[in-house]
């Protein structure tokens, strides 16, 4: 049995400070099992949210050594075996207590979405698509909703109207959406007007972090931002309007 050093920020949103610990861990551990450690060892009050430990249900998001992760699959062997491992909170959202952030900010963003809208069914009854226009969603289905891409977005981040674009995990239900065949609401104004699709500048750190490995950008993001210029900045569409009228 091995030892690993652990730095851990503890507090909560009005203070807090990095406590060192060392626990004995086994091989194969992952940074999760190292805190539940750490709590069984030194400090069983360590705030952790998780749930099934298996990176399906997006729980134990956080930061370690500055990159943001799941901490059940962040394998200890993927540090070295002097290294000390980081962990910190989520910085994008506000701290509940030690490792535990408040991500209900973006259950109100996913209020403001104009839900899926299917057209009439088939005179039998039935609706039907095909199946290339129903695997292009599928992508999308993959979110487990860890909200890493939102806790990386610099907009998100950093921006002080950060709460006009809806992050790159609501983009992509936009485009599940959108590009879904039976559906036919049409949110190209509200995707550029209320969701901000231009505050995003397509650097791809949200892709970089999914632990799914949705291509956010290329596949949900771009896509949304092209729907928006052909309707509202292409010059013959433009033309269209004005001597059609719609």
């Amino acid at each position: 049995m091995a030892q690993r050093n652990f730095k851990v920020l503890r507090g909560d949103k009005e203070r807090g400070e990095f406590i060192d610990y060392t626990v004995e861990v086994d091989e194969g551990m992952v940074v999760l099992d190292g805190l539940f450690n750490v709590q069984a060892q030194h400090a069983n009050d360590l705030a952790i949210r998780w749930n099934c430990k298996a990176g399906k249900c997006g729980s134990c998001s956080m930061e370690i050594n500055g990159k943001p992760r799941l901490a059940c699959m962040t394998r200890l062997n993927d540090f070295e075996e002097n290294e000390t491992i980081t962990v910190t909170p989520m910085r994008s959202f506000e701290v509940i207590k030690d490792l535990v952030t408040d991500v209900s900010w973006n259950y109100e963003q996913n209020k403001k979405i104009t839900p899926f809208k299917p057209g009439k069914k088939g005179k039998d009854g039935k609706y039907r698509m095909n199946v290339e226009s129903a695997e292009r969603v599928q992508e999308f289905r993959k979110c487990i909703e860890c909200y890493l891409c939102q806790n990386t977005c610099h907009v998100i981040r950093d921006h002080e109207k950060k709460n006009e674009f809806i992050g790159p995990r609501f983009m992509i239900r936009l485009a599940s959406l959108e590009m879904h065949p039976l559906d036919t609401a049409d949110r190209v104004k509200a995707i550029r007007d209320d969701y901000g699709s231009g505050m995003c500048n397509i650097t791809k750190c949200c892709t970089k972090v999914c632990p799914e490995h949705i291509e956010i950008t290329d596949n949900g993001i771009i896509p949304l931002k092209e729907r928006v210029v052909d309707r509202f900045y292409d010059p013959i569409q433009w033309i269209w309007r004005k001597l059609t009228g719609k």
